[in-house]
């Protein structure tokens, strides 16, 4: 699938993966940061989100070659992959079939393990919109109140509302597959191999994603990694602590970086 991407600076490419509801927008400022310290950062939507086609195959391996196809399209190498949560999976499961392209790999606030479903209140909430109904973005987060208090949330989701041609609102993502197949956004990540690549973790203090237990799981299929904790996070960690997160990134890829 031909992913919908955006592309800044010139140098190492460096491709970054948003999470679960996310899109490639969310990680504008820091892809622009990224590009003034010499490298050629995309911001990718990943299928069925922001404005990548939308498809009913939703799940890791596919996710991961529609990565190898945005590569192989630029010919890319040695490429630094950075995933946050869904997208991390995505970026390990790359990095477990496609070693061979990898410089590096970042994943944030997420292990290789499997995850339970916990979105059943965010989906409860999107699904409760009737966009043949709701006509303004108030009423959506009106609807989005009754279900979630988090009011960052609340934004993040809102940020995927756009208006259609015909003059009605709906979601960017794929609301119908990711409702139908979310269980597939917590499986384990599979590996009868030992992956060599670099790989610096980055966990949110306040997040449970990364666990010191999941710490064996990850040094098992990944022995060559650093893991990080950026102080006072939660689960966006990138979001919450934008200038942490930023220098904590500079260090692993330019350790003369101050």
């Amino acid at each position: 699938m031909k992913l919908f991407y955006r592309k800044f600076g010139q140098g190492q490419p460096l491709i970054i993966l948003h999470g679960l509801f996310g899109q490639s927008d969310n990680w504008n400022t820091l892809a622009k940061k990224f590009a003034e310290q010499g490298f050629e950062v995309y911001i990718v939507d990943l299928r069925n989100h922001g404005l990548s086609p939308h498809s009913g195959v939703w799940n890791y391996q596919v996710m991961s070659e529609d990565i190898l196809e945005l590569i192989n399209d630029n010919h890319l190498q040695q490429v630094i992959l950075l995933g946050h949560s869904m997208g991390g999976k995505v970026a390990m499961q790359f990095a477990i079939k496609h070693p061979e392209l990898l410089s590096k790999l970042i994943v944030v606030d997420i292990a290789p393990k499997y995850y339970p479903q916990h979105h059943t209140e965010v989906l409860d909430a999107l699904n409760a919109v009737d966009f043949k109904v709701v006509k303004s973005r108030k009423d959506v987060e009106t609807i989005l109140s009754s279900f979630i208090s988090d009011y960052g949330t609340k934004q993040f989701l809102l940020k995927n509302i756009y208006w259609k041609e015909n003059s009605d609102l709906d979601w960017r993502f794929n609301l119908k597959v990711i409702t139908e197949q979310i269980e597939n956004v917590g499986e384990l990540t599979p590996s009868n191999t030992v992956c060599y690549t670099p790989v610096l973790f980055i966990r949110g203090e306040a997040s449970t994603y990364i666990l010191d237990k999941d710490l064996d799981l990850i040094r098992d299929i990944f022995p060559n990694n650093v893991l990080e904790t950026i102080l006072g996070a939660g689960h966006w960690v990138h979001a919450e602590k934008p200038k942490e997160f930023y220098e904590c990134v500079m260090k692993y890829l330019k350790p003369s970086h101050s």
